[in-house]
This record gives C-alpha cells, sequence and structure tokens, in this order.
C-alpha cells in the first residue's frame, strides 16, 4: 500500500503464540449498527485484532425514507427498527454474548424524532445507543480501513444509506481533516429522481466541502454495502481470480468507466448482474453515480475496496494499543491454523526453521512467510489427493483482512506446493496471473521447504530443531544431526527433489550436522 515517513519506528510483532491463538478468556462480542438503510447485528468471535464474524444479519428499516421532507423517520421505520434491536438483543443473548454496542449514523442523527427511536430502543430492547457525529463516523470509518489493511495510506470514502463520509488514513492514524455529505444512497436517490441536476448538485457539494489534501492521492478506500456491491458485479463480469471484495484492487478510471455503465442499464437489467441482488439493485444508480463523481474530482489513481468499515473501526477504536499493533493477517491466521494443527507449537518452530531461506526478505515478504506457516497443517485432515487444491481454493476465499489480492494468490499458491501440488493444475491459473515470475518462484520455494520440514520430522519441533535447510547457487542441501536419528530416506529425498526444481538447482543433498559442543 505504501506508508508514511518521518515518524518514529514502532514495534509490530510478527510472531506466532499458541497461547495466545488459543486464548479462550475472551467471550462474544456483539454490534448493532443502526444505519439510514438498515440496522444490522454482527457478532464476532472476540474483541480482538483479527475478530471472526460469527452471526451477521441486517435488517431493511429505511429509516432515512422521506426525512429530507418530513425531519422525522416515518412510522413503520421507527417500528421496524425497534423490533429488530429486539430480536437482535435475544439473538446476542442466546450466543452469549458478553459485550453488546450499538451505534447510530445520518438518519437517527438528522432526525427530529432520533433521540426518540434511542430511547424506544431503550425501553423496549434493553439496549443503549450511541449517536455518532459526522467526524466520529468519518474516523471509525478511516479505523476499520486501518484495521483491515497492511499500513494503508489513502483516502476513506464510505458511502451508507443517509450520507457519504471521507477522511484520511496515514498508516496507522486518521488524519486530522474529515468531512461528512448529505450524499448517502436514500438522499441521492430522490435527488436523481428530482427535476434538478443530479451530477451537478454533487459535484457542487464536493467542490465546495472537500480538503485540498485529500485531492490526487494514490489510494481510494471505497466502503460501504453499496460499493461493495458494484466491487462484486466487477469481479464476476471479469472473472476475478479471488472471489472475495476486501483488497480488490482496479485503477480509478476503469472503476469510473464501470459506474457509468451501470448508470445506463434499465432497474431490470441492472438486477440481472452478477452479485446484485433485487433489493440492493434499487440503490446501485445513486452509488454508482456518487463513486463516479467522487472519482473525479478526487483524482486518486486506484480503488481498493474495503469490507470493513465503521463497526470494525469501532471495535479497533476498544482495543489496547498494543494489542492494535498486532498484524490483524498474522493474528488471524494462527488464530485458524494452530488450535487445528497436529502440533500446535510446529508452525512457531517452522518459522524460525524458514529464517534464512532467502537472502533477503522485506518486512512484507516476512509477514507472509509467518503467515504461511500458521496455516501450514490447515489440511491434514483431508484426502491425500484433494488436500492441495482444497488448501488452495480455502486461503483464497477465508475472510481474512490486512492483505490483498496479490498476497492472498501468493499463500494460496505457497499451500497448494506445500501439499505437493503439481503446478500445471487448471485451477491455479488466476491466481498464477496475480503474482510476479520472482513472486511465483518464492511462493513455490517457500511451499516445498515446509513439505520436506513436515515429511522430516513428522511435524515435531523436537526433530525439526536438529536440522538446518540452505539453499547455494547449485546445491540444496539440508543436514540433520545425529541425535535426531533421521536417516536419508527416498520420501524425504523426494520432496527434497521437488524444493531443488522450485529453487532452479541441480543438486540436492542430505548431510550430517555437526554437533555443537
Amino acid at each position: 500500500m505504501g506508508t508514511s515517513t518521518g515518524k518514529a519506528a514502532i514495534h509490530r510483532p510478527l510472531d506466532l503464540d499458541p497461547k495466545r491463538a488459543g486464548r479462550l478468556d475472551r467471550a462474544h462480542y456483539g454490534i448493532i449498527d443502526i444505519g439510514s438503510n438498515s440496522v444490522r447485528l454482527v457478532v464476532y468471535d472476540q474483541l480482538g485484532r483479527a475478530p471472526l464474524p460469527r452471526f451477521n444479519e441486517k435488517s431493511l428499516c429505511r429509516l432515512g425514507e422521506g426525512l429530507a421532507q418530513t425531519g422525522l423517520i416515518a412510522v413503520e421505520g421507527f417500528r421496524r427498527t425497534v423490533e429488530a434491536v429486539r430480536r437482535f438483543r435475544a439473538v446476542a443473548d442466546a450466543m452469549g454474548v458478553a459485550r453488546l454496542d450499538a451505534t447510530a449514523t445520518e438518519a437517527v442523527r438528522r432526525a427530529e424524532n432520533g433521540k426518540d427511536l434511542v430511547e424506544a430502543i431503550r425501553a423496549e430492547a434493553g439496549v443503549d445507543v450511541r449517536i455518532l457525529s459526522g467526524a466520529e463516523e468519518a474516523r471509525f470509518a478511516a479505523l476499520g480501513v486501518i484495521s483491515g489493511f497492511h499500513r494503508p495510506v489513502g483516502i476513506v470514502g464510505d458511502m451508507g444509506g443517509g450520507s457519504l463520509e471521507l477522511a484520511a488514513a496515514e498508516d496507522d492514524r486518521v488524519g486530522e481533516d474529515w468531512v461528512s455529505f448529505p450524499l448517502g444512497a436514500l438522499p441521492v436517490e430522490a435527488l436523481m429522481q428530482g427535476p434538478d441536476n443530479a451530477k451537478r448538485r454533487i459535484d457542487a457539494l464536493l467542490k465546495d466541502k472537500t480538503p485540498a489534501s485529500f485531492l490526487k492521492q494514490p489510494i481510494f478506500f471505497a466502503v460501504g454495502g453499496g460499493w461493495r456491491t458494484l466491487a462484486k458485479a466487477h469481479m464476476a463480469l471479469n472473472a476475478a481470480p479471488v472471489p472475495v471484495v476486501h483488497g480488490y484492487r482496479i485503477p480509478a478510471s476503469e472503476a469510473r468507466a464501470f459506474a457509468k455503465t451501470l448508470l445506463r442499464l434499465p432497474p431490470a437489467k441492472m438486477a440481472e448482474l452478477p452479485g446484485i441482488s433485487r433489493r440492493r439493485a434499487r440503490t446501485m444508480p445513486a452509488a454508482a453515480l456518487v463513486l463516479d463523481r467522487v472519482l473525479k474530482y478526487l483524482a486518486p489513481g486506484e480503488v481498493v475496496f474495503s469490507a470493513l468499515g465503521l463497526r470494525e473501526g469501532w471495535l479497533y477504536s476498544q482495543l489496547d494499543a498494543e494489542e492494535r499493533y498486532l498484524d490483524p493477517l498474522v493474528e488471524g491466521a494462527q488464530l485458524i491454523g494452530l488450535p487445528g494443527s497436529r502440533v500446535s507449537d510446529f508452525p512457531p518452530a517452522l518459522v524460525a526453521w524458514t529464517e534464512g531461506l532467502f537472502a533477503e526478505e522485506s518486512p512484507a515478504e516476512k509477514r507472509l512467510r509467518v503467515t504461511l506457516c500458521a496455516l501450514s497443517d490447515l489440511g491434514w485432515r483431508d484426502h491425500p489427493d484433494i488436500r492441495a487444491e482444497e488448501s488452495h481454493r480455502r486461503v483464497l476465499q477465508f475472510p481474512f483482512i490486512g492483505l490483498d489480492h496479490a498476497e492472498r494468490a501468493f499463500l494460496a499458491i505457497a499451500l497448494h506446493a506445500r501439499h505437493a501440488g503439481r503446478f500445471d493444475a487448471p485451477y491455479l491459473a488466476g491466481a498464477l496471473k496475480l503474482l510476479s515470475p520472482a513472486e511465483r518462484r518464492r511462493a513455490e520455494i517457500l511451499g516445498r521447504a515446509l513439505l520436506v520440514a513436515y515429511r522430516l520430522s513428522g511435524g515435531t519441533p523436537a526433530v525439526l530443531a536438529n536440522s538446518r535447510l540452505s539453499i547455494g547457487s547449485n546445491r540444496l542441501r539440508l543436514e540433520v544431526s545425529r541425535s535426531a536419528r533421521v536417516p536419508d530416506s527416498e520420501a524425504v529425498s523426494e520432496r527434497l527433489s521437488l524444493l531443488a526444481s522450485a529453487a532452479g538447482v541441480k543438486f540436492s543433498e542430505i548431510t550430517e550436522l555437526a554437533e555443537e559442543s
């Protein structure tokens, strides 16, 4: 993504810790997000750095419908919201959620009876709702992007049902400037149906209120359900290799062209597009129009779509500073990989064993290596014939955060190699397109090295600790101590040959490692 400069170095640990990954002392955490279009409950496994959703449901209450004309939340929307929160509270209680937060945004903030709705929810559901200001909404959306990507730098745009917020993500913090526009799906939908020129009105608002520092930044992070749906449709129509919205990256010019294509479609055709539901099709023209005008005015180089926004930013803000600096990708990988490993201490041993595998390793490359070690035993329960393919597909689709599509492809290719997968498999073609030749070679070497480690040691740290792997210009050497009592077996030699082929060296050998005195 790019990093900020001029700041003191901050310790960002990249370690695997079975105790941290397997801790059971944290209860489920839930948040209810009362937006202008929908009300949603998300229950996470825990309040932590890499929260995994256990339950996600929304109710389409459309609180902002008619608000501009009456200044009030309509009776039907009011009632449905109270009922939705009552249901969500019951679900959260049944799931054993220890803490349940609730936030409300633009519609409740603007409505004359917004506080009445909050009081009704407290009385009938026993839930306290915090009404966020425009500044808070912008900040939490930006924090959501900061929590979900590796050191992001760019402008975050969060388009909801009632408003559009812009703020800057500056590596580990939110910039001082922010702005909130009445350009959510519902008001823009109404604007498009009126006599005024919607495009001209949006352009005027952007020109009048947008901070100059937001212009011509390299990346625009797109947050919100409408823009995620737009990304899904674009991915489906372009056969994107990774079927996950989070981290999907396209040139801003391409995003604008696709938004304009959507604007030309009649509603019936819009609903026929892959990734766009009939319910979402109604507000898609508004989402497409706002994205087109925002990108035209801000003029970023690329658009990166984020599945994380206000809710995750709120969650991230509850963590202490030490936990916020844990890597979200590494944390998520070890939460999934270590408890399910045959020996939970083995992935951390792999991190140390592969430390000198490459002559030069950047911090970004190291975090991928550590992540792969955490996931290295992911498919051990699968039948051997399908381990490579199934592990590849899981990594391509699993809801990890802290990575983009190219990094996800790297992990999927490397894990395929770790399970002795063939590189002429047709299902690899999409992921391989996202990698440069050097990245593909690195992924294959790393995966084959893990394959050697598991075969050599049987997945036991003690045996692995008594061996050392080195790759020279023309020779691959595996040194094993006498105390490990590991013979030069055919099975190990075969895996070593696969690694030698990946590394492009002619010879491989197993020798005795000198015992330390």
